[in-house]
């Protein structure tokens, strides 16, 4: 008799040490991570293709180059968590990879910067500016544009500003330039 007394007195002390039954602890979802779009998974794609899949995008053209290819203003912004070009983006990337093969800057090269807006990690806001990049030469490329005459790059968030949903769809973009 001691022993069980003894047994249940502990098995109280036990769960009044435990609070009792704990409500369950829910796990954070993890955030799925943007497809990488890369130059090597778009050459993949036929054209048409391409123009069909485009569903978000960004450019921003330097004036140089709007100015030499005869580009109205091309501004438009990537959606968040997304690397892949908006329909709006073809047709200037399309008169952009005519001006660099046949155009008035033939034989000249550009250089691709890709940016992100500031709610992700550093690592992961670089890649995906570095996805937004690839994904603009590599279309780039299926027009003719060869590899060797862009560069790419990303700045992540370094330069966003953005502190609402209108500023950061200014920050999701991939510029456009002249390289030197």
């Amino acid at each position: 008799m001691k022993l069980s007394m003894i047994f249940g007195a502990c098995s109280l002390l036990g769960l009044a040490a435990c609070g009792g039954p704990q409500a369950p602890v829910a796990t954070p979802t993890p955030v799925a991570a943007a497809p990488a779009v890369t130059s090597a998974g778009l050459a993949a794609l036929p054209p048409e293709t391409l123009e069909q899949a485009a569903t978000s995008g960004s450019l921003h053209v330097s004036e140089d180059i709007l100015r030499s290819c005869n580009l109205p203003d091309a501004d438009a912004y990537f959606r968040f968590d997304s690397a892949r070009l908006e329909k709006q983006d073809i047709p200037p990337l399309n008169t952009i990879a005519v001006c660099f093969t046949t155009g008035t800057l033939k034989g000249r090269s550009m250089k691709l910067v890709g940016h992100a807006d500031p709610r992700g990690a550093t690592g992961y806001n670089m890649s995906l500016g570095q996805s937004r990049a690839d994904g603009v030469e590599g279309y780039l490329g299926k027009r003719g544009l060869a590899q060797a005459k862009v560069e790419t790059t990303s700045r992540g968030a370094i330069d966003a500003t953005g502190t609402d949903e209108a500023g950061w769809e200014h920050d999701r973009r991939v510029d456009v330039m002249l390289a030197q």
